[in-house]
């Protein structure tokens, strides 16, 4: 059983107890920083321009400035979730919020492109250090079956609208004050976040945990790091030997992390319970939503700007138009998962997302915008659909006291999934392109960016129909993910919602 203090310590009913106004007070604070810690991921697109003329950073450290804190919060999310259960997931929020509050007003403050750089990682250590624990609390502040599913459909619809709402809170932000502003923000979150927590969060943890692993704390950062920075770099600049070397080592690494946390009393990653089709089953669908999503983000962020000429403030506005679906399809998920089975409720999800993508196989240049956002606003609410289901249903296939490490690794698949996504459905669009613009002058041939630089007259209008059917077979591509996303929900996800997930703790523990 789990050791908890605080608040909601000392409940003995022999029933699960519903949430009452407390803890959904207490779910309403940790949604906000999660919030602000999806939002950083993309929130710096706006503001490189204005960074870039203060403090003239490099290209190299301009790409090191925007990746830095994706990069270390994806490496450190199984550490800082073993972390959690260990030391009790309440002072891990809090030691998160601290961090990720002192970080925003250094990067705010920053005068040096290095010191950027550099607090862009300590912001990546904080958002690890919350991320996971704000899933994993979920877990103890809700005990009844139908609340948690609901509590874990608005934590996924957050987190999905997070990263969304970044380029649209920078570009107002930039209208009207410096580009320190897009940090400055957090503060507020997060002060409220330290003031509340102790009085509303529990404090939970293993009561048991063994000694913490830091070999292989350093083994999972040491592999995850180089895995997602080569796919990443894959999808930028194509094939280049580094890039695979990057991969290949990262893999090796994660291998020998793997087989390490087969042979210790205390791994920090639960291998039995990955074996566990619910759980994996799990994990690998929402890799395959995630990765389709990514992929497709940056298809059309370039479709309203470069080919239908919106400024990027207006592109970021009408990039929200899709997140309805999402406010729309998690709801309608959760209520039908109550009564048929999950696991063809998430099928279903996933067949409306691909439908959404086999609409935008049909995009043109001269497309009506309407077509394209509810073309959009299809996949998002099939897809945000299924993948709060698969949430729900991971959480609850992990005992309590390791919701922690459970939340971390299903949180690392998704980080996985969205540089795959980058790189793979990038790679197919940058491949049609080329081809289509195999006649364009050099200049022009490498990216849509270039050709409005250097093309002209029938050259662009060339390039515009090699990028949008780029973005037709990237579509159909992620239409695919969504099938075999389908297929997992179908062939390991089917589970009634008579049949409790059984718990992996022993007797008597």
């Amino acid at each position: 059983m789990n050791t908890i203090t605080g608040p909601l310590a000392g409940r003995t009913d022999p029933a699960p107890p519903r949430a009452g106004r407390r803890e959904w007070t207490a779910f309403a604070v940790l949604m906000l920083p999660l919030l602000l810690v999806s939002m950083d991921v993309s929130i710096l697109y706006f503001a490189i321009p204005f960074i870039s003329e203060d403090i003239a950073p490099s290209s190299t450290e301009q790409l090191w400035i925007l990746d830095m804190y994706g990069f270390v919060l994806a490496g450190l999310l199984i550490t800082m979730g073993a972390l959690g259960d260990r030391i009790g997931r309440r002072r891990l929020v809090l030691a998160g919020a601290a961090v990720f509050g002192v970080a925003s007003v250094a990067a705010a403050y920053a005068d040096s492109p290095q010191l950027l750089i550099a607090v862009r990682a300590l912001l990546g250590v904080g958002g690890a250090a919350l991320m996971p624990s704000t899933l994993a609390l979920i877990r103890n502040l809700f005990h009844d079956d139908r609340q948690r599913a609901q509590a874990v459909t608005a934590w996924t619809g957050v987190m999905t609208v997070g990263i969304s709402f970044g380029p649209v809170v920078s570009g107002a932000l930039l209208e009207h004050f410096w580009w320190g502003s897009v940090f400055l923000i957090n503060l507020p979150a997060m002060l409220l976040l330290l003031i509340l927590a102790p009085v509303l969060l529990p404090e939970v943890k293993q009561p048991v945990a063994g000694r913490f692993d830091w070999p292989s704390a350093v083994l999972s950062l040491a592999g995850l790091l180089p895995v997602i920075q080569g796919v990443k770099q894959l999808a930028r600049d194509g094939v280049a030997l580094t890039s695979v070397l990057a991969v290949v080592a990262g893999l090796a690494i994660l291998y020998v992390f793997v087989r390490r946390q087969s042979r210790i009393a205390h791994p920090l990653i639960d291998l039995e319970l990955l074996r566990r089709r619910t759980f994996g089953g799990a994990v690998l669908a929402n890799l395959f939503a995630i990765a389709a999503t990514v992929g497709m983000a940056v298809f059309l962020t370039q479709y309203l700007q470069s080919v239908l000429g919106k400024s990027p403030l207006d592109a970021a506005l009408w990039s929200l138009v899709p997140a309805a679906g999402a406010f729309a399809g998690a709801p309608s998920g959760a209520a039908l998962a109550r009564r048929f089975d999950r696991g063809t409720v998430m099928a279903v999800g996933f067949a409306v997302s691909a439908c959404g993508f086999l609409a935008l196989t049909r995009v043109r240049t001269d497309s009506p915008l309407w077509f394209t956002l509810t073309a959009c606003a299809v996949y998002t609410s099939g897809l945000v659909a299924a993948m709060a289901l698969a949430n729900e249903l991971a959480l609850g296939a992990a005992p309590p006291e390791r919701a922690g490490s459970a939340a971390a690794v299903l949180e690392s698949g998704q980080e996985l999934g969205g540089a795959l996504g980058m790189a793979v459905l990038g790679s197919v669009g940058a491949a049609v392109y080329r081809h289509g613009m195999a006649d364009a002058p050099a200049a022009a041939r490498e990216t849509l960016g270039a050709a409005l630089v250097s093309a002209r007259g029938r050259d662009l209008t060339t390039a515009f129909d090699a990028f949008t059917r780029g973005l037709d077979l990237a579509a159909f591509c992620a239409a695919g993910l969504m099938a075999g996303a389908g297929a997992l929900a179908l062939g390991l996800l089917r589970v009634r919602r008579s049949e409790r997930v059984p718990s992996l703790t022993p007797p008597g523990r």
